[in-house]
């Protein structure tokens, strides 16, 4: 599947449209990005969450750089047929990273059926 960058980062931003308002107003201190591709050796991750879960977050949380969620294109777009299913992969993995920023694990996503 072929997408152009900029295409992808409005269904990026779509997808964070998506997100309830009131959810969207509760994360704190995290940043979301588009990377072309994830870390070495991880050539099938489509998002990844780094930092601290707010549930994790004590009273000494403080001074630090802020989390990220990193959505990658080239792993979505390899496992995509269409416009339609990109959106949707998109969607998904947006909303699943977000989950991880509010402490909710792989388990329980799947489980819930965002895995």
């Amino acid at each position: 599947m072929e997408m152009t960058r900029e295409r992808f980062e409005e269904l990026v931003g779509e997808a964070l449209d998506e997100v309830p308002e009131e959810l969207l107003g509760l994360m704190n201190n995290v940043v979301i990005l588009v990377e072309d591709d994830p870390p070495p050796g991880e050539h099938d991750l489509l998002g990844l969450y780094e930092g601290h879960a707010l549930t994790s977050r004590g009273w000494d949380y403080s001074g630090v750089l802020p989390d990220r969620i990193s959505i990658y294109r080239h792993p979505i777009l390899r496992i995509c047929d269409n416009d339609d299913d990109v959106v949707d992969e998109v969607a998904v993995t947006v909303v699943h990273e977000i989950a991880h920023h509010f402490g909710i694990d792989d388990e329980r996503l799947h489980a819930l059926g965002w895995g």
